[in-house]
């Protein structure tokens, strides 16, 4: 009885022993995959050269106008900002542009060229300042995404922290800074 067992045991295997020898080895390289996306997927993202021609575009003699809030004042009202800029031009260094703006909040009203990091949300544009110094204003960290004609963000000065939120205006006709 034990040998009938042995033989019928190895009669069984061995078609799939002659089948397992007729697969071809695993490719040691195995073909990417697709993420799993659990039904979502993501907007196709514009070339890098379109994104930068629409932020300029969209940037040109514009108005940013809105307000800022103060972490620990929540009770107060947010108080006004506006940021003109007048034109942006991507820097050869890494993802700096130049910003040729005026900025006016409180009693703070300066006009230079700011040379700030862009990095980008997909297709969406977020403005970055990392202790960054602006003459005549201070040190400040900042983001701030642009997306459909608004903006919003967050900010640190010093101790000071909170948002700011606000729409995108085309000027017209065209404002030059002082």
């Amino acid at each position: 009885m034990r040998i009938s067992l042995v033989l019928l045991f190895a009669l069984l295997t061995m078609p799939a022993i002659g089948r397992a020898q007729t697969v071809p080895p695993p490719d040691p390289k195995p073909a990417p995959t697709a993420p799993a996306t659990d039904g979502f997927e993501a907007a196709p993202v514009p070339p890098q050269e379109e994104l930068y021609r629409k932020f300029t575009g969209a940037m040109e003699n514009v108005r940013l106008a809105g307000v800022f809030t103060v972490r620990g004042r929540e009770d107060a009202p947010p108080k006004r900002e506006e940021y003109l800029i007048e034109s942006v031009k991507k820097l050869p260094q890494g993802d700096f542009w130049m910003f040729k703006a005026r900025i006016r909040y409180g009693d703070k009203d300066v006009s230079l060229p700011l040379p700030l990091e862009v990095k980008w949300a997909g297709d969406t544009p977020v403005i970055t300042l990392t202790n960054f110094t602006i003459p005549g204003l201070g040190t400040f960290d900042s983001r701030v995404v642009i997306h459909d004609g608004k903006y919003a963000g967050t900010w640190t000065h010093g101790n000071a922290t909170g948002h700011l939120f606000g729409t995108v205006e085309r000027i017209t006709p065209p404002q030059p800074l002082p």
